[in-house]
């Protein structure tokens, strides 16, 4: 059993590897055809891509009028290029006139990859591996820009960006996310309430029946504080394949049909319990499912296992939403 600073440097003894691995898979293969490719270069680790997000960019470089690159740091060249006009943007957008330049842009999916790493519902290696794409975005310059902000991130931008190549998978982060966990419960006293549910994960019939990170992902973000300290936020997201199933029931639905309900939404998802962990994270069931649930436990209509009514009705008392 390793220990957080253990796993960090392993995961650094990896990340080589899985450099290497992404730049010599194609991306028209898919997310599944990098994992296939990853298990055969770290057969130890039989990483299952689960979840892909996608819609986000990021600023790019500057190119000519025909194609040719300025720079591959748009904000670095913009800083420049105003500093060498003495902060004189009416000159600089004067100089983009004459000679027309184009800022690119990386547009990206980031896909997520897990690996079971032990027993508990946070033991496990999450790999993610951003898919990014090169695309001409704007000619700098037009739309009268009044900041250097306008100039280079204009708030209306081309229809039908034009690619520059080929897309391609880049490393972002491998993390054990227990160990991740452990960092972010040392920043503060309480129990955060991601905690809280992979402690209900684990000791309720879901965390019996499955292992969390085939249907879940957790979404880091690093950041430093005032002390320059990293700090990290964490959110739980479904690794759903397709849109979750719509929960049938209607308020006041209680004992048989309730119980066809969530059964019904427990088998499409995939696990049991899962229409708890949905109420928490997707909002996909209603909260009033678990005021009724203990209550039709405590009529002596128990349809679920004691010791998923005792996680639900602990959520009662004391609830939480991840």
């Amino acid at each position: 059993m390793k220990d957080t600073l253990a796993w960090q440097e392993y995961c650094k003894t990896l990340a080589p590897t899985i450099q290497t691995c992404c730049s010599g898979s194609t991306v028209s293969g898919g997310p599944a055809a990098l994992a296939r490719q990853l298990a055969a270069v770290l057969p130890e680790w039989q990483f299952q891509h689960r979840s892909s997000r996608g819609g986000w960019y990021r600023l790019g470089g500057v190119i000519d009028a025909t194609g040719q690159p300025v720079s591959d740091n748009l904000e670095a060249w913009a800083e420049a290029a105003l500093a060498a006009r003495d902060g004189d943007l009416g000159l600089l957008l004067d100089d983009l006139e004459a000679t027309p330049l184009h800022a690119t842009r990386l547009v990206g999916s980031t896909h997520y990859l897990t690996a079971p790493a032990g027993e508990g519902p946070a033991d496990f290696l999450q790999l993610e591996v951003e898919e990014l794409q090169e695309m001409r975005s704007h000619r700098l310059g037009t739309g009268e820009p009044a900041t250097l902000a306008e100039l280079i991130d204009p708030e209306h931008l081309p229809a039908r960006p034009q690619p520059l190549g080929l897309p391609v998978y880049r490393f972002r982060r491998l993390c054990h996310v227990g160990s991740v966990l452990q960092r972010m419960a040392a920043q503060s006293p309480q129990t955060s309430p991601l905690q809280r549910l992979l402690e209900d994960w684990g000791r309720s019939s879901a965390g019996h029946a499955s292992a969390l990170c085939r249907h879940w992902v957790v979404a880091l973000r690093e950041y430093l504080d005032r002390y320059q300290q990293t700090q990290y936020r964490a959110r739980l997201i479904a690794a759903e394949s397709g849109p979750l199933p719509t929960f049938s029931a209607a308020p006041g639905t209680r004992e048989l049909k309730l119980q066809g309900a969530l059964q019904s939404f427990d088998r499409e998802v995939g696990y049991p319990l899962a229409w708890f962990f949905h109420m928490l994270t997707t909002k996909a069931v209603p909260h009033w499912v678990a005021q009724t649930v203990v209550e039709d436990a405590l009529a002596g209509f128990a349809y679920l296992p004691q010791r998923d009514v005792e996680v639900v009705r602990d959520w009662l008392h004391r609830p939480y939403t991840v």
